[in-house]
Formats: structure tokens, sequence, C-alpha cells
């Protein structure tokens, strides 16, 4: 027993070699502090697992994930919330540092925190129909650990486009900006990135986790980005108390 509430390691002998993190709160699988933990702690399982050799993550059918839990943002203080926002961003990095090809499956909506989970992979597969977007300054808040990644992604001044509105990003346009990589039919998600994680079962395993520690290497933020980028999540949280409640997901 993992002792895992909502994320959960998955193999099937018909996909020998892939593994699936699935991320399973329902209804719109909202990040918490403890879902947090419970991704970091499936990044460590499957990273030391012999028999995963490529891993997909999947919130689903219906939704990948829409982003933190605003009703536990509204229990915190913002010291709390900083806190919080590290142990986010501690097991996005986890996701990322997984030493083997990752793949999200992205159904329905990546939204917010949402968003940068799914950035967190080394491809994104997604649905024809989905909806993405950096959508927490629609709450008054700004990303918590994803406005590297964000950038990495689609560039500067694309990403201040997108945190500044808080828009929804249909799929076509988030192909054309690199937030997605592939589109599909939306009931063809899962066996798009299954088929994906598969042509990388047989690949050596060293030079893979090689080859990507030294893309990711180049593309790391320094510790004091990072330092910088809590503390104005922690100011913008305190400011956005001050100014009234955080409503809804991000």
């Amino acid at each position: 027993m993992t002792g895992r509430e909502f994320v959960s390691v998955h193999t099937d002998p018909a996909r020998p070699g892939v593994g699936t993190i699935l991320l399973t709160r329902p209804p719109t699988n909202a990040l918490t502090r403890q879902v947090y933990r419970e991704l970091g702690a499936a990044a460590q399982e499957v990273t030391g697992r012999s028999d995963i050799a490529a891993v997909i993550l999947f919130g689903g059918h219906e939704i990948f994930c829409a982003g933190d839990d605003a009703r536990e943002l509204r229990t915190l203080s913002a010291e709390e919330a900083g806190v919080g926002a590290g142990v986010g961003r501690d097991a996005i990095a986890a996701i990322a540092a997984i030493p083997k090809p990752t793949v999200a499956a992205v159904t329905g909506y990546a939204l917010g925190g949402g968003l940068t989970f799914a950035l967190a992979a080394d491809w994104r597969i997604a649905g024809d129909n989905v909806k993405v977007g950096a959508t927490e300054i629609l709450a008054g808040l700004i990303p918590g650990g994803g406005m590297a990644r964000l950038v990495r992604a689609v560039g500067a001044s694309r990403a201040k486009e997108l945190v500044y509105s808080g828009r929804f990003v249909d799929a076509k346009e988030a192909l054309a900006l690199g937030l997605l990589d592939e589109l599909v039919a939306p009931d063809g998600v899962f066996d798009a990135a299954a088929a994906w994680a598969r042509r990388f079962v047989d690949a050596p395993s060293a030079a893979l986790a090689a080859a990507k520690a030294g893309i990711d290497a180049g593309l790391a933020a320094k510790p004091k980005q990072i330092a910088e980028e809590r503390r104005r999540y922690v100011e913008v949280f305190a400011a956005s108390r001050t100014a009234g409640p955080v409503d809804g997901t991000r």
C-alpha cells in the first residue's frame, strides 16, 4: 500500500514498460498541499521502478487538472501559502526530474497549476476540445511556481499576455503557441499518449536519462529566481486576502 489517497501509479500488462501517474480528485482534480506531496511521492516511485521505462501523466478522461484548490487557499495565511507554494514547486520539479520519458495526456481542462503540471512533462498530447490557461490572475494571484516553465514553452511576450489576461486558450491555439505538442480526438488521448510512451520502452534507459538531464539542465531556474518568485507569490497572496476572498481554482 502506498498510503496515497489521490495519486496512484498504474501499469498494464498490455503496455509493458509504461507506467501511469493517475490524479483522481473529482470533480476537477484540484491541487492541494496533500495532492502535491502525493505527486512528488509518485514521481519518486516511478523513478525507482525498473519495470517502468516511460510515464504517462493522466487526470482521467474528463479533466486533466483545473488548478490549485481555492477552498484550501482561503484557509491559509500568507506565510502558509508561501510554504504551500514551495510544496507545489517541489512536486512539479520532481515530476519534471523523472529520469524517463514523460507525456501528459491532457483532457478537458489544464488551468493554472494544472497547466504547470502538464508543462512538467516532456511531451503533451491533448484532445482537440481542451482548454488551457494560466488563470491564476482571475483569482487575484500569480503562478506559484509555473511562470518559468510557461516562458520556456511560449516565450516571454506570449507568457506575459497569458498571465496578464488569465484567458482560456483553445486546443488549436495552444498547439500553435507550444503549450501542447499533439492533438487527437478527445476519446483517443490516453491511447495516443501510451503509443508515444511505448516508443521509448526498449531504448537505452541510461542514455535517455542522461539526455533528458542534459537538456533540462540548461533550462533550470536559478535558486535566486526561485526565491524571488516565491516572495512575489506571497506578497500577491497577502494582498489578495486583504482585497477579498480567493475564488475558483487556479
